[in-house]
């Protein structure tokens, strides 16, 4: 028998209340945001799957639908945002565009049509060199705000927004390239 371990975290419940009442809720009474972890955020993947022993040798395929991990990397904290079903088009419009056929098997690649709703990755709790950053209930408001800011804004403030940055980050690096090379003249 095969079976597959994860590593698997609840968010703190203080976390869960801040990222709430920063986003707001949905037309369900639900937060507009959430933080989950990588490994404990399942989705339904439909498709030929083929499951392998220990060394790798096949041990069967099937066309089915499974739960996998949403989110790589699978150890990490992401903020997801709750987008309408309206988002996804009507329900044959959905399964037009995602159902897949494999030896006469019609199987939805991404699973049932999102009636509620889903919640849909915003941004991943790690370091700029993508290493682990422990999850904080700040780091989650600063989210959660400046998203919430952007869905306000023009597509063009944006870009703007991001090529100031951009620019800002330029000159904070030669600031610091012309310090360490003060040092060393």
């Amino acid at each position: 028998m095969i079976q597959v371990v994860r590593e698997t975290h609840q968010t703190p419940h203080a976390v869960q209340v801040r990222v709430a009442r920063a986003g707001g809720a949905n037309r369900y009474g639900e937060p507009n945001f959430r933080v989950v972890w990588g490994g404990s955020r399942l989705t339904w993947i439909g498709g030929l799957w083929t499951d392998r022993d220990g060394n790798g040798n096949v041990i069967r395929e099937k066309s089915e639908l499974r739960q996998v991990p949403k989110y790589v990397p699978v150890d990490r904290w992401h903020i997801e945002r709750w987008v309408p079903p309206e988002s996804y088009g009507s329900h044959e419009l959905w399964y037009a565009r995602t159902t897949e056929t494999d030896n006469g098997i019609r199987i939805p690649a991404l699973g049932p049509f999102p009636s509620r709703g889903e919640y849909e990755h915003c941004f991943t709790i790690q370091s700029a060199s993508g290493g682990f950053l422990p999850l904080t209930s700040a780091a989650c408001d600063e989210v959660v705000r400046a998203v919430e800011w952007a869905r306000g804004r023009s597509r063009g403030e944006c870009w703007a927004a991001i090529r100031a940055r951009e620019a800002r980050y330029g000159r904070e690096s030669d600031h610091v390239t012309d310090e360490v090379l003060s040092d060393v003249v």
